[in-house]
């Protein structure tokens, strides 16, 4: 009988508060191919708006804690529906911790944290979710913390691809940032705003339903254009996206 793989899973600050149910959709999927999936109900951040915002010293503290709710003795992968917390704890958090006593603690950590998709094709093998389907069209936004911090291109598009009766149209420029950024979207509204309207109009034009993303940061400011604008697409998770057509 083949080892049941455990899976310790993080759920970030936007998922937990304003898109629960992709996270639920995430442990739905990794049951699906057979995970056993862990809740450690003391996890919090993982530290990046402090980070990104220039309060090393309060982003430490958050690394701090998060190594200690995510370490242990076992072997157990560390998953995220987010490449952009997933890049926090693999490479800026080098440097939270590059001259700390922790250091050999973290660097084990580190190997064993995963974006959903990549944990799914490069960990699992996985390339088709069974059962998955949604009708439509849909067109991929490579996020820059997927595609620059973490290499994470062909693997959600292998995914997506088995899903039953959804066809990709890729869009100009899809490796080009959605403008949000964190904190640049509001020290930079003008310039944030302009980048979500070149994204969603090179949406638009491929005729796709859903504009299909691993990071709900990003949708999340492509949604708000899409809304105030009353645009004709709409935003998903690509774990809600595999969750979608089975029960």
């Amino acid at each position: 009988m083949a080892r049941r793989i455990i899976v310790d899973i993080f759920i970030p600050c936007f998922v937990d508060q304003l898109f629960p149910e992709t996270g639920m959709n995430m442990v739905k999927v990794l049951e699906k191919v057979g995970c056993e999936v862990n809740y450690n109900q003391n996890q919090t951040c993982c530290g990046q708006p402090a980070f990104n915002a220039g309060f090393f010293d309060e982003a430490r503290e958050v690394a701090n804690k998060f190594l200690d709710d995510f370490s242990s003795e076992t072997s157990h992968y560390i998953v995220a529906p987010s490449a952009s917390c997933v890049g926090m704890v693999r490479n800026a958090y080098q440097d939270i911790f590059v001259k700390s006593s922790k250091l050999v603690k973290y660097r084990a950590m580190q190997k064993k944290v995963y974006e959903l998709t990549e944990f799914l094709t490069d960990v699992l093998g996985v390339t088709d979710i069974p059962g998955a389907a949604l009708p439509g069209k849909f067109t991929y936004h490579d996020s820059c913390s997927a595609l620059r911090e973490c290499g994470i291109k062909e693997g959600p598009r292998a995914l997506l691809s088995k899903v039953q009766g959804l066809e990709l149209v890729e869009m100009e420029d899809n490796e080009t940032c959605c403008g949000f950024g964190g904190t640049f979207a509001v020290k930079f509204e003008a310039i944030s705003t302009a980048m979500a309207e070149q994204k969603v109009e090179n949406a638009i034009a491929t005729g796709a339903d859903y504009i299909v993303s691993t990071d709900s940061s990003c949708l999340m400011h492509l949604e708000a254009y899409i809304q105030r604008q009353n645009k004709p697409i709409k935003t998903m998770h690509i774990a809600d996206v595999l969750a979608s057509g089975w029960s």
